[in-house]
């Protein structure tokens, strides 16, 4: 498991916009597809969301999460953050 440390809870599709929406669980695919259609900024999110996905398509049983620091205790018990797996 890669856990990656930020300043925010979970990962989050139109930030800052009233549509914006925390995401739980990603798929490597789906985040790619994110990553694509630019919802993750590249001074921010965007380094973060790539090494968690490089990270979970390198070998099966491989996931990254990404919290809060605040909340890592949380997130390594499957309580918050974004975790990003093969499925």
């Amino acid at each position: 498991c890669l856990i990656i440390l930020t300043a925010v809870e979970k990962v989050a599709i139109h930030f800052g916009t009233p549509e914006q929406e925390a995401l739980s669980e990603l798929t490597p695919e789906l985040a790619e597809k994110y990553i694509e259609e630019g919802e993750f900024p590249a001074g921010s999110m965007l380094p973060k969301v790539e090494a968690a996905v490089a990270f979970a398509k390198s070998g099966k049983g491989r996931k990254a999460l990404i919290t809060l620091l605040e909340k890592a205790e949380d997130g390594i018990e499957g309580k918050t953050g974004t975790e990003i797996e093969l499925t």
